[in-house]
């Protein structure tokens, strides 16, 4: 679908712009919340991608996870990636997530 190929997309461009270096600081702030010896075995973005898709936090329209994993990261550019996906191709700003309860992060916003 459209809706996947753009979501598909998003993380390709993302895990473009994950250095190896990048790639451990990431691994290292989601440990707590994945418990899991796969880790170790995670080599690139697109890994680390699907890892948390196995673990669902993360699918097409469930991205706070990793906004907030970017933001404890110090990553604001990806960060202001995954916003930008969130509000113009799902649709999705900071109050409509509020609305629905949506984990939010506060401070996401002052990426914007």
């Amino acid at each position: 679908s459209p809706a996947m190929a753009e979501y598909r997309s998003l993380l390709e461009e993302l895990a473009q712009n994950i250095t190896p270096e990048d790639l451990e600081q990431l691994k290292s702030a989601c440990r707590e919340d994945i418990p899991s010896g796969e880790g170790d075995a995670i080599a690139t973005g697109h890994h680390w991608f699907a890892f948390l898709e196995r673990h669902s936090k993360l699918d097409r329209d469930n991205l706070s996870y990793i906004e907030h994993i970017f933001e404890i990261s110090r990553r604001p550019d990806l960060l202001t990636k995954v916003v930008q996906y969130r509000t113009q191709v799902l649709k999705i700003s900071e109050e409509d997530e509020v609305d629905t309860k949506l984990t939010r992060i506060p401070s996401a916003k002052k990426y914007k």
